[in-house]
Protein backbone atom coordinates (compact mmCIF):
# COMPACT_ATOMS: atom_id res chain seq x y z
CA UNK A 1 0.00 0.00 0.00
CA UNK A 2 2.64 2.49 0.00
CA UNK A 3 2.47 3.07 -3.07
CA UNK A 4 -1.10 4.97 -4.80
CA UNK A 5 -2.44 5.68 -8.26
CA UNK A 6 -3.34 8.94 -8.57
CA UNK A 7 -6.44 9.18 -10.62
CA UNK A 8 -6.90 12.90 -10.81
CA UNK A 9 -4.18 15.17 -11.39
CA UNK A 10 -5.68 18.04 -12.00
CA UNK A 11 -4.03 19.95 -9.07
CA UNK A 12 -0.61 18.61 -9.95
CA UNK A 13 -0.87 20.07 -13.19
CA UNK A 14 -2.35 23.94 -12.29
CA UNK A 15 0.77 23.78 -9.71
CA UNK A 16 2.81 23.45 -12.47
CA UNK A 17 1.55 26.34 -13.76
CA UNK A 18 1.53 28.81 -11.10
CA UNK A 19 3.62 31.56 -11.73
CA UNK A 20 5.91 32.07 -8.43
CA UNK A 21 7.69 35.16 -7.80
CA UNK A 22 11.42 34.61 -6.42
CA UNK A 23 12.83 37.84 -5.36
CA UNK A 24 16.12 38.15 -6.14
CA UNK A 25 18.64 41.00 -3.57
CA UNK A 26 19.63 44.44 -4.87
CA UNK A 27 19.07 45.58 -8.17
CA UNK A 28 18.12 41.62 -9.48
CA UNK A 29 14.60 41.55 -10.81
CA UNK A 30 11.82 39.39 -9.78
CA UNK A 31 11.74 36.06 -11.83
CA UNK A 32 7.83 35.73 -12.69
CA UNK A 33 8.44 32.00 -13.47
CA UNK A 34 5.87 28.75 -13.35
CA UNK A 35 7.31 26.18 -11.30
CA UNK A 36 7.00 23.63 -14.59
CA UNK A 37 9.51 26.33 -16.52
CA UNK A 38 11.80 26.09 -13.17
CA UNK A 39 11.95 22.06 -13.68
CA UNK A 40 12.63 22.19 -17.16
CA UNK A 41 15.78 24.31 -16.50
CA UNK A 42 17.14 22.57 -13.91
CA UNK A 43 16.89 19.07 -15.82
CA UNK A 44 18.53 20.99 -18.79
CA UNK A 45 21.23 22.32 -16.62
CA UNK A 46 21.83 19.12 -14.56
CA UNK A 47 22.64 17.14 -18.02
CA UNK A 48 24.54 19.75 -19.12
CA UNK A 49 26.79 19.42 -16.17
CA UNK A 50 26.45 15.83 -16.55
CA UNK A 51 24.75 14.95 -13.32
CA UNK A 52 22.37 11.79 -13.34
CA UNK A 53 18.93 12.15 -12.85
CA UNK A 54 16.67 9.91 -11.90
CA UNK A 55 13.19 11.51 -11.46
CA UNK A 56 11.68 15.15 -10.41
CA UNK A 57 9.22 14.45 -7.23
CA UNK A 58 6.95 17.09 -5.10
CA UNK A 59 7.51 16.79 -1.44
CA UNK A 60 6.52 18.75 2.03
CA UNK A 61 2.92 20.35 2.30
CA UNK A 62 2.92 21.27 -1.84
CA UNK A 63 2.33 17.45 -2.14
CA UNK A 64 -0.24 16.96 0.61
CA UNK A 65 -2.47 20.07 -1.11
CA UNK A 66 -2.33 17.72 -4.14
CA UNK A 67 -3.52 14.50 -2.12
CA UNK A 68 -6.14 16.78 -0.23
CA UNK A 69 -7.41 17.46 -3.54
CA UNK A 70 -9.00 20.66 -1.36
CA UNK A 71 -9.44 24.21 -2.13
CA UNK A 72 -9.30 24.61 1.82
CA UNK A 73 -6.06 23.09 2.16
CA UNK A 74 -2.98 25.29 1.57
CA UNK A 75 0.35 25.17 1.41
CA UNK A 76 3.35 26.99 2.66
CA UNK A 77 6.47 26.47 0.00
CA UNK A 78 6.87 24.18 -2.90
CA UNK A 79 9.70 21.44 -2.26
CA UNK A 80 11.24 19.73 -5.29
CA UNK A 81 12.74 17.07 -4.99
CA UNK A 82 15.37 16.04 -8.08
CA UNK A 83 16.56 12.10 -7.42
CA UNK A 84 20.37 12.28 -8.75
CA UNK A 85 23.83 10.78 -7.69
CA UNK A 86 25.70 12.20 -6.09
CA UNK A 87 28.90 9.68 -6.61
CA UNK A 88 31.07 11.76 -8.29
CA UNK A 89 33.80 14.01 -6.25
CA UNK A 90 32.40 17.05 -8.03
CA UNK A 91 28.90 16.70 -8.16
CA UNK A 92 27.65 18.81 -5.26
CA UNK A 93 29.48 21.98 -7.41
CA UNK A 94 28.18 20.62 -10.47
CA UNK A 95 24.42 20.87 -8.92
CA UNK A 96 25.69 24.20 -8.01
CA UNK A 97 26.50 25.16 -11.20
CA UNK A 98 23.48 23.82 -12.70
CA UNK A 99 21.10 26.02 -10.46
CA UNK A 100 22.85 29.38 -10.76
CA UNK A 101 22.78 28.26 -15.05
CA UNK A 102 18.83 27.93 -14.54
CA UNK A 103 18.62 31.20 -12.92
CA UNK A 104 20.24 32.88 -15.75
CA UNK A 105 18.34 31.04 -18.24
CA UNK A 106 15.04 32.27 -16.22
CA UNK A 107 15.94 35.94 -16.71
CA UNK A 108 13.99 38.42 -18.42
CA UNK A 109 14.68 38.72 -22.18
CA UNK A 110 15.39 42.46 -21.31
CA UNK A 111 18.10 41.93 -18.52
CA UNK A 112 21.93 42.36 -20.09
CA UNK A 113 23.04 38.80 -19.24
CA UNK A 114 26.65 39.58 -20.28
CA UNK A 115 28.46 39.81 -17.14
CA UNK A 116 26.44 37.90 -15.37
CA UNK A 117 27.41 34.28 -13.76
CA UNK A 118 25.81 31.51 -11.95
CA UNK A 119 27.34 32.21 -8.56
CA UNK A 120 26.00 35.70 -8.96
CA UNK A 121 22.40 34.41 -9.10
CA UNK A 122 22.70 32.10 -6.50
CA UNK A 123 23.85 34.79 -4.20
CA UNK A 124 21.26 37.13 -5.35
CA UNK A 125 18.15 34.57 -5.31
CA UNK A 126 19.29 31.61 -3.01
CA UNK A 127 18.34 32.29 0.79
CA UNK A 128 19.26 29.23 2.57
CA UNK A 129 21.96 26.72 1.28
CA UNK A 130 22.50 23.09 2.80
CA UNK A 131 24.72 20.41 2.26
CA UNK A 132 25.02 16.90 3.73
CA UNK A 133 27.45 14.72 2.81
CA UNK A 134 27.49 11.32 4.55
CA UNK A 135 27.60 7.26 3.71
CA UNK A 136 23.72 7.18 4.47
CA UNK A 137 22.86 11.08 4.05
CA UNK A 138 23.40 12.88 0.92
CA UNK A 139 21.89 15.49 -0.59
CA UNK A 140 21.92 19.06 -0.81
CA UNK A 141 19.80 21.98 -0.29
CA UNK A 142 18.80 25.71 -2.25
CA UNK A 143 16.29 27.62 -1.24
CA UNK A 144 14.55 29.93 -3.82
CA UNK A 145 13.50 33.36 -1.89
CA UNK A 146 9.39 34.53 -1.92
CA UNK A 147 8.73 37.55 0.33
CA UNK A 148 5.41 35.79 1.06
CA UNK A 149 7.04 32.99 2.35
CA UNK A 150 6.13 30.45 -0.35
CA UNK A 151 9.78 29.87 -0.98
CA UNK A 152 10.96 27.03 -3.42
CA UNK A 153 12.74 24.79 -2.06
CA UNK A 154 15.59 22.82 -4.51
CA UNK A 155 16.28 19.56 -2.97
CA UNK A 156 19.02 17.14 -4.88
CA UNK A 157 19.17 13.97 -3.17
CA UNK A 158 20.58 10.64 -3.85
CA UNK A 159 20.45 9.18 -0.29
CA UNK A 160 18.02 10.36 2.24
CA UNK A 161 17.62 9.06 5.89
CA UNK A 162 14.67 10.77 7.04
CA UNK A 163 12.55 12.24 4.84
CA UNK A 164 8.97 13.15 6.40
CA UNK A 165 8.48 14.61 9.46
CA UNK A 166 4.64 13.45 10.32
CA UNK A 167 2.02 11.13 8.17
CA UNK A 168 0.50 14.52 6.44
CA UNK A 169 3.64 15.64 5.31
CA UNK A 170 4.77 12.14 3.95
CA UNK A 171 3.78 12.01 0.51
CA UNK A 172 5.75 12.40 -3.11
CA UNK A 173 4.09 13.00 -6.27
CA UNK A 174 6.04 11.82 -8.99
CA UNK A 175 6.25 14.72 -12.05
CA UNK A 176 7.88 12.81 -14.56
CA UNK A 177 4.65 11.45 -16.53
CA UNK A 178 2.79 15.45 -15.72
CA UNK A 179 5.85 17.17 -17.75
CA UNK A 180 6.29 14.48 -20.33
CA UNK A 181 2.72 14.65 -21.06
CA UNK A 182 2.37 18.73 -21.07
CA UNK A 183 5.32 18.80 -23.72
CA UNK A 184 4.33 16.03 -26.29
CA UNK A 185 0.27 15.62 -25.61
CA UNK A 186 -1.21 17.80 -27.96
CA UNK A 187 -4.58 18.30 -26.00
CA UNK A 188 -5.20 19.49 -22.69
CA UNK A 189 -6.00 17.83 -19.55
CA UNK A 190 -9.70 17.22 -18.27
CA UNK A 191 -11.75 15.22 -16.07
CA UNK A 192 -11.95 12.17 -18.63
CA UNK A 193 -8.65 12.57 -19.91
CA UNK A 194 -5.07 12.90 -17.96
CA UNK A 195 -1.93 10.62 -17.56
CA UNK A 196 -1.32 8.28 -14.95
CA UNK A 197 0.23 10.03 -11.83
CA UNK A 198 2.23 8.23 -9.21
CA UNK A 199 2.69 9.21 -5.94
CA UNK A 200 4.15 7.29 -2.61
CA UNK A 201 3.80 8.16 1.24
CA UNK A 202 7.26 7.10 3.10
CA UNK A 203 5.12 6.81 6.22
CA UNK A 204 3.92 3.52 4.84
CA UNK A 205 0.76 3.53 3.90
CA UNK A 206 -0.73 6.08 1.35
CA UNK A 207 -4.50 5.35 2.07
CA UNK A 208 -4.28 5.58 5.69
CA UNK A 209 -1.74 8.73 5.93
CA UNK A 210 -4.01 10.12 2.95
CA UNK A 211 -6.76 9.64 6.24
CA UNK A 212 -4.93 11.41 8.50
CA UNK A 213 -4.91 14.60 6.46
CA UNK A 214 -8.66 14.70 5.58
CA UNK A 215 -9.42 13.81 9.48
CA UNK A 216 -6.30 16.43 10.74
CA UNK A 217 -4.56 13.69 12.75
CA UNK A 218 -1.42 13.63 14.09
CA UNK A 219 0.81 10.64 13.61
CA UNK A 220 4.48 10.09 13.68
CA UNK A 221 7.04 6.99 13.37
CA UNK A 222 10.07 7.23 16.10
CA UNK A 223 10.63 11.30 16.26
CA UNK A 224 13.66 10.90 18.20
CA UNK A 225 15.74 10.17 14.34
CA UNK A 226 13.62 13.60 13.14
CA UNK A 227 16.35 16.83 13.23
CA UNK A 228 14.78 18.85 15.80
CA UNK A 229 12.50 16.32 16.93
CA UNK A 230 9.64 17.61 14.21
CA UNK A 231 8.82 19.80 17.78
CA UNK A 232 8.25 22.79 15.55
CA UNK A 233 5.77 21.49 13.27
CA UNK A 234 4.52 19.58 15.83
CA UNK A 235 3.50 22.83 17.67
CA UNK A 236 2.26 23.96 14.31
CA UNK A 237 0.13 21.33 13.79
CA UNK A 238 -1.42 21.59 17.20
CA UNK A 239 -1.97 25.25 16.40
CA UNK A 240 -4.03 24.91 12.98
CA UNK A 241 -6.58 22.17 15.08
CA UNK A 242 -4.63 19.18 14.28
CA UNK A 243 -5.65 16.58 17.31
CA UNK A 244 -2.92 13.57 17.77
CA UNK A 245 -4.05 9.87 16.48
CA UNK A 246 -2.85 8.21 19.71
CA UNK A 247 -3.82 10.22 22.89
CA UNK A 248 -2.33 7.77 24.79
CA UNK A 249 1.17 7.55 23.50
CA UNK A 250 1.20 11.65 23.66
CA UNK A 251 3.00 12.62 26.56
CA UNK A 252 6.18 9.87 25.57
CA UNK A 253 5.98 10.87 22.27
CA UNK A 254 6.40 15.11 23.54
CA UNK A 255 8.90 14.10 25.39
CA UNK A 256 11.09 12.35 22.41
CA UNK A 257 10.72 15.52 20.66
CA UNK A 258 11.62 17.79 23.01
CA UNK A 259 14.89 15.71 24.02
CA UNK A 260 15.97 15.94 20.39
CA UNK A 261 15.43 19.32 20.07
CA UNK A 262 17.50 20.37 22.86
CA UNK A 263 19.95 18.30 21.52
CA UNK A 264 19.85 19.65 17.99
CA UNK A 265 19.68 23.04 19.40
CA UNK A 266 21.70 23.18 22.88
CA UNK A 267 21.97 26.68 23.27
CA UNK A 268 19.43 29.57 24.02
CA UNK A 269 20.95 31.41 20.89
CA UNK A 270 20.29 28.49 18.62
CA UNK A 271 16.59 28.01 19.90
CA UNK A 272 15.85 31.59 18.96
CA UNK A 273 16.93 31.76 16.21
CA UNK A 274 15.39 28.11 14.72
CA UNK A 275 12.37 29.52 16.19
CA UNK A 276 12.41 32.87 14.50
CA UNK A 277 13.21 31.70 11.27
CA UNK A 278 10.45 29.08 11.41
CA UNK A 279 7.72 32.05 12.17
CA UNK A 280 9.24 33.71 9.09
CA UNK A 281 8.85 30.47 6.57
CA UNK A 282 5.53 29.40 8.11
CA UNK A 283 3.67 32.81 9.41
CA UNK A 284 4.52 35.25 6.71
CA UNK A 285 3.19 38.81 6.51
CA UNK A 286 1.25 38.10 3.41
CA UNK A 287 -2.35 38.04 4.90
CA UNK A 288 -1.68 41.26 7.04
CA UNK A 289 0.40 41.95 10.13
CA UNK A 290 -2.56 41.51 12.75
CA UNK A 291 -3.63 37.86 11.40
CA UNK A 292 0.30 37.24 11.32
CA UNK A 293 0.18 38.08 14.45
CA UNK A 294 -2.49 36.83 16.02
CA UNK A 295 -1.18 33.04 14.30
CA UNK A 296 2.47 33.43 15.62
CA UNK A 297 0.54 34.15 19.90
CA UNK A 298 -1.50 30.89 18.77
CA UNK A 299 1.75 29.21 17.54
CA UNK A 300 4.12 30.62 20.63
CA UNK A 301 1.32 29.84 23.28
CA UNK A 302 0.91 26.31 22.41
CA UNK A 303 5.24 25.55 21.94
CA UNK A 304 5.15 27.27 25.40
CA UNK A 305 3.22 24.73 26.97
CA UNK A 306 4.74 21.19 24.77
CA UNK A 307 8.25 22.44 26.62
CA UNK A 308 6.68 23.29 29.90
CA UNK A 309 5.27 20.36 30.31
CA UNK A 310 7.46 17.57 28.48
CA UNK A 311 11.17 18.35 28.98
CA UNK A 312 12.82 16.58 31.18
CA UNK A 313 16.45 16.82 29.59
CA UNK A 314 17.51 20.45 31.21
CA UNK A 315 18.21 21.87 33.93
CA UNK A 316 15.74 24.16 35.60
CA UNK A 317 17.54 27.17 34.86
CA UNK A 318 17.83 26.18 31.09
CA UNK A 319 14.26 25.74 30.80
CA UNK A 320 13.30 28.66 31.91
CA UNK A 321 15.57 31.03 29.58
CA UNK A 322 13.50 28.77 26.67
CA UNK A 323 10.28 29.73 28.27
CA UNK A 324 11.06 33.18 29.10
CA UNK A 325 12.38 33.96 25.49
CA UNK A 326 8.81 32.51 24.16
CA UNK A 327 7.12 34.28 26.51
CA UNK A 328 8.64 37.80 25.04
CA UNK A 329 8.52 36.75 21.53
CA UNK A 330 4.49 36.00 22.47
CA UNK A 331 4.15 39.33 24.12
CA UNK A 332 5.92 41.04 21.15
CA UNK A 333 2.96 39.21 18.35
CA UNK A 334 0.25 40.16 21.20
CA UNK A 335 1.38 43.69 21.11
CA UNK A 336 1.11 43.57 17.57
CA UNK A 337 -2.28 41.77 17.53
CA UNK A 338 -3.98 44.62 19.57
CA UNK A 339 -2.98 47.76 18.31
CA UNK A 340 0.36 49.47 17.96
CA UNK A 341 -0.98 51.59 20.87
CA UNK A 342 -0.46 49.05 23.26
CA UNK A 343 -3.05 49.89 25.70
CA UNK A 344 -4.79 47.07 25.23
CA UNK A 345 -3.60 43.75 26.89
CA UNK A 346 -6.13 40.98 26.30
CA UNK A 347 -5.20 38.01 24.41
CA UNK A 348 -7.10 37.59 20.77
CA UNK A 349 -9.87 36.30 19.99
CA UNK A 350 -9.46 32.66 19.72
CA UNK A 351 -5.82 32.51 21.66
CA UNK A 352 -5.08 30.76 24.25
CA UNK A 353 -4.39 33.01 27.34
CA UNK A 354 -1.07 34.05 27.58
CA UNK A 355 0.26 32.38 31.40
CA UNK A 356 3.10 35.08 31.94
CA UNK A 357 1.31 38.13 31.80
CA UNK A 358 1.98 39.98 29.33
CA UNK A 359 1.95 43.69 30.83
CA UNK A 360 5.30 43.08 32.23
CA UNK A 361 8.68 43.65 31.08
CA UNK A 362 7.74 43.66 27.32
CA UNK A 363 10.36 45.24 24.49
CA UNK A 364 8.76 47.60 22.08
CA UNK A 365 11.22 47.99 19.26
CA UNK A 366 12.34 44.31 19.08
CA UNK A 367 10.57 40.80 18.53
CA UNK A 368 13.14 39.18 20.23
CA UNK A 369 14.35 40.52 23.35
CA UNK A 370 17.89 40.27 25.03
CA UNK A 371 18.12 37.35 27.04
CA UNK A 372 21.13 36.81 28.99
CA UNK A 373 22.11 32.83 28.86
CA UNK A 374 24.69 30.22 30.11
CA UNK A 375 26.33 27.06 28.66
CA UNK A 376 23.64 24.14 28.48
CA UNK A 377 24.65 20.99 30.58
CA UNK A 378 22.10 18.32 30.10
CA UNK A 379 21.26 15.18 32.45
CA UNK A 380 23.68 12.73 30.91
CA UNK A 381 21.22 9.93 31.66
CA UNK A 382 18.63 10.77 29.34
CA UNK A 383 20.55 12.26 26.26
CA UNK A 384 19.55 10.68 23.00
CA UNK A 385 21.89 10.28 20.43
CA UNK A 386 20.79 11.29 16.84
CA UNK A 387 21.99 8.20 15.87
CA UNK A 388 19.71 6.29 18.31
CA UNK A 389 17.40 4.66 16.07
CA UNK A 390 19.34 3.08 13.10
CA UNK A 391 17.92 3.74 9.34
CA UNK A 392 17.16 0.65 8.03
CA UNK A 393 17.03 0.73 4.03
CA UNK A 394 13.94 0.39 2.20
CA UNK A 395 11.94 -0.05 5.18
CA UNK A 396 10.43 3.69 5.21
CA UNK A 397 12.24 4.54 2.30
CA UNK A 398 11.76 2.12 -0.67
CA UNK A 399 12.82 4.39 -3.56
CA UNK A 400 16.05 5.49 -2.21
Amino acid sequence: KQWYQRRVPITAGGLLDKQLPLHGSGNFPTLEVSLEAMVRAVKQTLSEQNVELRDVRLNGSAASYVVADSKSDTYNDVDLIFGVNLGHPDSFKRVKEAVGESLLKLLPAHVSKARLRPKMMIDAYVNKMVKVSQSNDCWSLMSLHNKGGCNVELKFVDKMRRQFEFSVDSFQIYLDPLLYYKEHAHMSMSKTFYPTVFGVSLYGDFEEAAGHLKDHLIDTIQPEEIRGGGLLKYARLLSSGYTPLHPSKLARMERYMCSRFFIDFPDIDKQSEVIEKYLVGHCSDSRGAVFCARARYTYLMVLHRIIEQSTVCLMSHERRQTLRFITQAACACLKVANGSNGRSKRAPSGCPPDPRKCNTRLTTNATTPAITHRKSDYKKDFKISPDAAPFVPGQYYPSY
